[in-house]
């Protein structure tokens, strides 16, 4: 006999775990199916391990460049097995967090993979499609997320070809590693393994690492990997991988003709791709797209009444955070509440690396193009007072304003912390906050946030740390 519940959650990432807990706060009878570890990518082999791995990676550098400080460390070593194992363990910790979270707000919690067999009646089957429990719900959601995507000359086999979960997990540091792909993942990976001593090359079809964010960014980004010993290869491609020995051969398409590198280990870093399959969903007549799941954008229902899809398998931009602010604005207006609807165009996107990568909004080429006539300011790290007394003085703040009315129309931070500064950029654009106010606004100094402000007034030509000519009013 079937369970009957107001609501059941397909998916327990940032996604779906959220909505869970939200529904059941406002009196949804709440369900939740996971056919892995609750938390989902993200939590368990996404976001948080390797922000874990990433801080590793950091503690290297810093014993790398103690003299600076004038501390000495004659002998230090990376132990990779204890890193991998350090990284499981916040992980693992992370997920009893969320199994705490379904007890104490009552959510029952399903394992194994939910099947559509009507819009309200879902299977819940094992691994070999057995049925172990039938549910009905008045309102589902789906939020089964997305996995690496795979080209067709790069097809990953665990082995010589990896994908981001393998790479957090590899048993022995490779000597060697070509990573397929510079967004978020691939930097990401990159700067990890060069900063344990792994030879890293990094392939990329665009013009620039990080191509999704501001050109600068992408830009400075290159140098300051090449200056870390990274080999960075940009408007190339991959053509052909094949295995040579206990080594690969990777035949590399770039502007100057074809190039072959040897390597351990390819990690295939080129995307990721709406979990839709072998869930019931052409059954029940749900749309998708190459994006995944085509949604309303204000309710997140599909076109089949009652049924709702939010985070990365409702497309991107494919962020955790912003999975959580779907499922929560979800819940709400299912339940009779009136959240306001998510401004697509002021959704962070962080990239952990160092120097980490913060931006929200408009570029500067995407500004101009829109039809903005825009006023840029950029305000470099080596002139901000704190970033020199802790030794990171790579990179800038750069912000962009509408010279019309003063709206902040984007804000992109290559720096130390980026990932935390980038907030005060997305509060202040929700509040349509202007240029002036926010010179206006009183700064901690010395602050590494200061940069905001200080490029602030770069753009309105009041800044008084660079030497540069007031701008004529």
């Amino acid at each position: 006999m079937a369970k009957e519940f107001d609501l059941c959650v397909i998916g327990s990432g940032p996604g779906g775990y959220v909505a869970a807990i939200r529904a059941s706060q406002l009196g949804f009878k709440t369900c939740i199916i996971e056919k892995r570890d609750l938390g989902g990518v993200c939590l368990n082999i996404g976001c948080i391990p390797t922000k874990a791995l990433l801080k590793s990676a950091e503690v290297m550098e810093s014993f790398q460049h103690a003299d600076e400080f004038g501390i000495v460390a004659e002998k230090f070593s990376a132990d990779f097995g204890k890193i991998i194992k350090r990284s499981r363990g916040v992980a693992d910790k992370m997920s009893k967090g969320v199994q705490f979270l379904m007890k104490t707000n009552k959510i029952e919690v399903f394992k194994g993979k939910g099947v559509f067999e009507k819009a309200n009646e879902i299977k819940v089957v094992d691994d070999n499609d057995k049925e172990k429990e039938s549910i009905k719900a008045k309102n589902v959601i789906i939020a089964t997320g997305a996995r690496a995507r795979q080209l067709p000359n790069l097809q990953i086999d665990g082995d010589t070809i990896i994908g981001y979960e393998k790479a957090m997990k590899l048993e022995k540091q490779p000597d060697s590693m070509v990573i397929v792909g510079a967004g978020a993942i691939g930097v990401e990976f990159g700067y990890f393994y060069n900063a344990l001593g792994t030879d890293v090359t990094i392939v990329e079809i665009q013009k620039t690492l990080v191509p999704v964010e501001d050109k600068d960014v992408g830009k400075e980004l290159g140098k300051l990997y090449k200056k870390k010993g990274m080999n960075i290869m940009t408007e190339s491609s991959v053509e052909k991988v094949e295995k040579k020995g206990k080594k690969v051969e990777v035949t590399v398409k770039t502007k100057k003709g074809t190039e072959k590198i040897e390597a351990d280990v390819v990690l295939s870093a080129v995307g990721v791709v709406a979990n839709v399959e072998n869930m019931g969903l052409e059954k029940i007549g749900v749309k998708t797209d190459k994006q995944g799941i085509v949604v309303d954008k204000s309710t997140y229902e599909t076109n089949v009444d009652n049924v709702f899809a939010i985070g990365d398998v409702a497309g991107g931009p494919w962020l955790a955070h912003k999975a959580s602010h779907e499922a929560t604005t979800c819940i709400e207006r299912l339940a009779g509440l009136e959240p306001k609807n998510i401004d697509y165009n002021n959704i962070p996107g962080c990239t952990y690396c160092q120097p980490q990568i913060g931006s929200v909004g408009y570029t500067e080429e995407a500004a101009k193009e829109a039809g903005y006539d825009v006023l840029v300011g950029k305000f470099p790290f080596s002139a901000n007072g704190k970033a020199s007394a802790i030794g990171h003085g790579e990179g800038f703040v750069k912000v962009i304003f509408d010279k019309k009315y003063g709206e902040w129309l984007g804000c992109h931070i290559l720096g130390a912390e980026a990932t935390e500064m980038i907030a005060e950029a997305v509060v202040a654009r929700d509040l349509e906050t202007t240029g002036h106010e926010v010179i206006q606004a009183v700064h901690p100094h010395p602050t590494l946030s200061e940069a905001v402000m200080e490029a602030v007034a770069e753009a309105y030509g009041e800044g008084v740390h660079l030497g540069t000519q007031p701008k004529k009013k």
